[in-house]
């Protein structure tokens, strides 16, 4: 299941995460927080849904269909984010996957300033995961991350919040592009070759998601954290332009072998 804002442009947020879940042979459900006007250019503009609706959508869903998995996006208020919280710890969900959405990609807030501590206090110790870029590392934390020791100060002191396994995406560092996952102490970095493409909107998203349909798959947090980054290499690599600003990355590209063979029976 998939807590998070619509994109009208159909590149990032629930789409970016049914289109995930789908190609990766899971069922997906979603709980709509905001409705977004966008494209690849700009967010032209957002309304919330109401909070009462949010509660409905989640308490519905899992009543009838559970989730083996959940991911949160965009939760935008410190409000909302306590009553999703509410719920997620009434359902007692197996797996959550926190991507702390801050900005999108576009220079639009997409979360309050004042709720980023309620999602460092509240939402983050019910997190199995948390797969913050390097701005959202520097907000949560309060540090600068700019380089790789950076990234492994910021995750270490995300881990003192509650996670068991804090992701610390470094995509936009020059170079190699290089994730920093640590997991109960101890550090692995993953590596990936980087693509030449603007087509990045809704990457985030979409690797967050990918790591909670392998986590319903079965999979480890390591396993399915490497295999999600291998996903959006993938659909990077096979992405295709739309729009005249940052186009999404292709979801339905086929899959790589082992990621076909991970996930032959759906979840």
């Amino acid at each position: 299941m998939t807590i998070a804002g619509s994109d009208s442009g159909g590149g990032a947020g629930i789409q970016a995460d049914l289109k995930t879940f789908a190609a990766l042979g899971t069922y997906g459900t979603s709980v709509l927080t905001a409705v977004t006007a966008q494209n690849t250019k700009e967010v032209a503009a957002i309304a919330e849904v109401p909070e009462e609706v949010v509660i409905a959508q989640i308490d519905t869903v899992v009543e009838d269909i559970g989730a083996q998995a959940v991911k949160t996006g965009m939760l935008s208020s410190k409000s909302l984010i306590g009553n999703i919280v509410d719920r997620l710890e009434a359902w007692g969900i197996p797996h959550l996957v926190v991507d702390p959405v801050m900005v999108s990609k576009s220079g639009v807030p997409l979360l309050s300033r004042d709720a980023v501590a309620t999602v460092r206090d509240e939402l983050l110790p019910l997190a199995t995961i948390v797969t913050p870029n390097l701005f959202e590392a520097g907000m949560l934390t309060g540090m600068d991350v700019h380089s790789q020791e950076q990234m492994e100060e910021a995750a270490r002191a995300i881990a003192e919040m509650g996670p068991p396994v804090v992701v610390v995406k470094g995509g936009h560092l020059e170079g190699t592009p290089v994730d920093l996952v640590l997991e109960n102490g101890t550090v692995h970095w993953l590596e990936a070759v980087r693509v030449d493409t603007q087509n990045t909107h809704g990457t985030g998203c979409t690797f967050s998601a990918a790591i909670a349909a392998l986590l319903a798959h079965g999979c480890s947090n390591l396993e399915a954290i490497r295999l999600a980054k291998l996903f959006v290499t993938n659909a990077l690599q096979h992405s295709y332009r739309i729009g005249e600003g940052h186009s999404p990355a292709n979801h339905f590209a086929p899959l790589p072998v082992e990621i076909a063979e991970r996930i032959r029976q759906p979840a």
